[in-house]
């Protein structure tokens, strides 16, 4: 079902008491002057008008945390009168009147939403922290009450009745189908009692995966490993030891070097450190997160998620939540994903072995008297893959500064799709970090505005996402463009240089900005469809098509260029990346399947019984037979797209998304890698459709076939 607060209107609409659609027809609402006022905000809000901006970006300098409460009051009381003109409507139920008019509301509710919640993932700080416990639960009852909504669900239903008889496009098809259902699935069919049920298992939930993601942030940023001695940093890079420098002067500990679990830090650490117990120590502060038995551990925060999802699915018929999540999703069943998975752990799981025999080899020829580990498992894969290819990642990185990459991103689009990019540096920004890019088609035509937020700092959540500010959407005639973010963690600029990326970092430059071109060459009318609103295991796809152009020799001579002497990457090196993109992949593939299987087992559970986190997690992972020394890439206490994210019950969709994205960049490669007229059939079924069809419908539409697996594991190099 559509999110109730992400929906738009006019706040000078909505405060008269009417729908966007025939307003003309709707009376005032006169015993509703209570809510008419909690509606209305004070004029020194910056919600309470559109942003005096270029593009109506938000003007984040005039935002402070005070703002957000009375705005977020006023937004559901704005909402609430909006649903109320909808269901005291006299006339009969239309689609106009009611399925519209209910997609179109909510437009306050979004604006704030959008700024909140990007600024708690991006840049949040203690209060923006307590604020949004105060608003997680005020939301989740305001969503109830809309989708619990008697007098609202049956307007609902009385048009869903006759979809046969209606002159409806394809969008709007889809838009009754995906508002009846989503009614449907968030219980307005149930009893008074089962509603009370499903008001406190949300509202429990909310709580619930709130307080998750606070302790992994929390444990995120207090865990570090304080280096005194030069001697510990033997097998570092020079840009590695300098980004750790300036972590330990901003932590205190100047003269000294700090290592932490954010990923920029930890990666390089453990694929090259020469310090085995520092590498162990290290690890194993990252894969004990929130499990540590303090005041941010997890186990029983994540065991009461999975016990309430049982009982919520079950209380809306379901045998387990996993058939709750996929009933809506591309893959509709857990059987169907099971399929999938099991044609490829078989295969993944023994490319694991093998690695770990080959590198267990290499200990034993150093005079190593141990056997391989978890922390050992990247160190020794580097020395293979430098032995076999000849080259390590640290070779790569002087031809990876992020300047050129992320030019090189935009000139890959602009070959792809025509379009132009334009930085801006006069826009208001949420901090000094983040870029501001104005993108244009090849006419010159505006799209939209795209914001990029590079840098790790504290109050940023680990890992990389897109999101929107404001996305893509035509309503009444007027088009909304879109305001899309990319942000990532990557360490920042030294005194001596640029930040330089590994191949792996400039890789997901291009699949987030993949992301990104699906937010902003997106051409729909309804903001539930536009943009990367599709089925979980879909939404994946098109970054993952993206993520293929850098491994193209031609793309590569674009951008990649040494940072120091202008010399293009040479063509050498390009062959031995090439060749050495498929290394590894045992272990690629193993550690997210394993990471995937475990969460298909919390959300395939069909009791509420709760679990003891320990143990579950060892016994599903000794069911798998995953090998002692690869840990699944997420464990469940910091399984945060599961657990705090959107993704239960929907890990496997960036497998599920890859076997499409791998075959639909054969198509690139059976026509050309800037084939203008794949490039075009690409956009057109897939970038602008986003949700407004089926896509499975809409994938055939640019294939001419369905997906299939064979691209996938060739890519991988999981076949024979």
């Amino acid at each position: 079902m559509k999110k109730f607060s992400l929906a738009p209107i006019a706040l000078a609409i909505l405060l008269t008491g009417c729908s966007a659609s025939n307003t003309d027809k709707l009376p005032m609402i006169a015993d509703n002057s209570e809510m008419i006022q909690a509606a209305q905000l004070a004029a020194d809000n910056p919600f309470a008008s559109s942003w005096d901006t270029p593009h109506n970006i938000p003007d984040f300098a005039k935002i402070d945390n005070a703002h957000y409460m009375p705005a977020f009051k006023a937004a559901v009381a704005a909402q609430q009168l909006e649903i109320s003109a909808i269901t005291r409507n006299p006339e009969s139920a239309t689609f106009a009147n009611t399925i519209e008019a209910f997609e179109y509301s909510g437009n306050l509710l979004d604006n704030v939403s959008s700024v909140f919640y990007n600024l708690t993932s991006a840049e949040t700080n203690d209060e923006l922290k307590a604020l949004a416990k105060k608003v997680s639960p005020m939301l989740s009852a305001h969503s109830d009450d809309l989708s619990l909504n008697a007098d609202l669900f049956k307007r609902v239903a009385d048009v869903y009745r006759l979809k046969n008889s209606l002159d409806l496009t394809i969008p709007q098809q889809k838009l009754l189908q995906d508002t009846y259902i989503g009614f449907v699935r968030s219980g307005a069919k149930l009893n008074s009692s089962e509603k009370d049920k499903i008001r406190k298992l949300n509202a429990q939930l909310s709580e619930l995966t709130l307080r998750f993601g606070d302790n992994l942030l929390a444990e995120t940023n207090s865990f570090e490993v304080v280096i005194s001695k030069k001697s510990d940093l033997s097998g570092l890079s020079k840009s590695v030891i300098d980004a750790a420098a300036d972590t330990a002067k901003s932590r205190g500990h100047a003269g000294k070097w700090v290592f932490t679990t954010h990923r920029p830090s930890i990666t390089p650490f453990i694929t090259y450190a020469n310090n085995r117990e520092l590498r162990k120590k290290l690890y194993l502060g990252y894969t004990n997160r929130a499990n540590n038995d303090n005041e941010f551990d997890n186990k029983e925060t994540l065991a009461k998620i999975a016990s309430l999802r049982v009982t919520k699915a079950q209380l809306m018929g379901y045998k387990s939540h996993a058939h709750f999540v996929l009933e809506q999703r591309v893959a509709k069943t857990p059987d169907a994903v099971y399929e999938l998975l099991n044609k490829i752990w078989p295969s993944a799981l023994a490319k694991a072995k093998l690695e770990v025999a080959d590198m267990q080899k290499v200990v034993d020829k150093e005079g190593g008297k141990f056997k391989i580990a978890a922390w050992d498992y990247a160190y020794y894969a580097e020395k293979i893959r430098k032995a076999r290819y000849d080259i390590d990642e640290e070779q790569t990185r002087p031809y990876f500064a992020l300047e050129a990459t992320l030019q090189g991103v935009f000139h890959t689009a602009q070959k792809l799709y025509g379009i132009t990019v334009k930085e801006r540096t006069d826009l208001p920004t949420y901090h000094d970090d983040v870029r501001t890019f104005e993108i244009f088609e090849a006419d010159g035509t505006y799209i939209g505005l795209f914001l990029s937020d590079h840098y790790v700092r504290p109050g940023k959540r680990g890992g990389a996402w897109m999101n929107s500010y404001r996305k893509q959407y035509n309503m009444n005639g007027v088009d909304s463009t879109p305001i899309i973010v990319n942000v990532l963690n990557y360490p920042r600029p030294t005194a001596s240089q640029p930040t330089l990326l590994t191949f792996d970092q400039a890789s997901t430059l291009f699949h987030e900005f993949g992301h990104a071109l699906h937010g902003l060459l997106s051409d729909g009318k309804y903001r539930s469809q536009t943009g990367t609103s599709v089925p979980r295991d879909f939404v994946e796809f098109p970054s993952q098509v993206m993520e293929n152009w850098m491994l193209q020799p031609e793309v590569l001579a674009m951008f990649a260029k040494h940072y120091k002497t202008g010399e293009v990457i040479p063509q050498e090196l390009v062959n031995k990346i090439q060749a050495a993109s498929k290394f590894n992949q045992g272990f690629a593939t193993t550690e997210y399947m394993a990471a995937t299987l475990l969460d298909l087992n919390w959300h395939s559970l069909e009791d509420s019984e709760i679990r003891d986190t320990a143990s579950f997690e060892q016994d599903a992972l000794k069911e798998l037979g995953l090998i002692n020394e690869i840990t699944p890439r997420y464990r469940s206490t910091y399984f945060a797209h599961i657990f705090s994210g959107g993704y239960s019950a929907g890990y496997y969709s960036y497998i599920w998304s890859d076997v499409f994205g791998a075959d639909a960049f054969a198509a690139f490669e059976e026509n050309g890698l800037f084939d203008r007229k794949t490039a075009k059939a690409f956009r057109d079924n897939i970038l602008s459709q986003g949700g407004s069809d089926n896509a499975l419908k809409l994938y055939r539409q640019f294939r001419g076939k369905d997906a299939g697996i064979e691209p996938l594991l060739k890519s991988r190099g999981l076949t024979d």
